[in-house]
């Protein structure tokens, strides 16, 4: 009875397991065209963005993540990565480098931006430890 119960401990466990791994590899899509995965966010976790925004759709030649940690109104680490075109879609992927908050827009080739209507996208990073 004792290894009967053992034997289903373990495998309740790789259930729950594999949720929260499914759940943490989910892709959320948000507003204007965005879609970002793993959500959350988590330090040091390899973070991709999807985009078929305005930008995407007035057929830019070339797309930018432009993006930044910290508060919405000052960023820190600011650096521009280039997309890459995949099925239609624009798509960078990066490390999550910093425990704050990540902020990001586009921009095209041509200086055009698309900004979220001036509110940008943001995304708390979690550290993965428990408080």
């Amino acid at each position: 009875m004792l290894h009967q119960k053992r034997r289903s401990e373990t495998r309740t466990r790789r259930i729950a397991q594999g949720s929260t791994d499914a759940h943490k590899r989910r892709e959320v899509e948000v507003e204007g065209g965005v879609a970002i995965s793993p959500v959350p966010l988590t330090l040091g976790e390899r973070v991709t963005v999807k985009y078929n925004g305005l930008l995407a759709q007035a057929g830019a030649r070339d797309i930018y993540l432009h993006r930044g940690y910290g508060h919405s109104h000052s960023w820190n680490s600011v650096s521009d990565l280039p997309m890459k075109r995949s099925d239609g879609v624009w798509e960078v992927e990066f490390e999550a480098d910093d425990e704050s908050r990540l902020n990001f827009c586009f921009k095209d080739h041509a200086g055009n931006w698309d900004n979220n209507h001036g509110r940008n996208w943001s995304l708390e990073i979690h550290t993965g430890e428990i408080p």
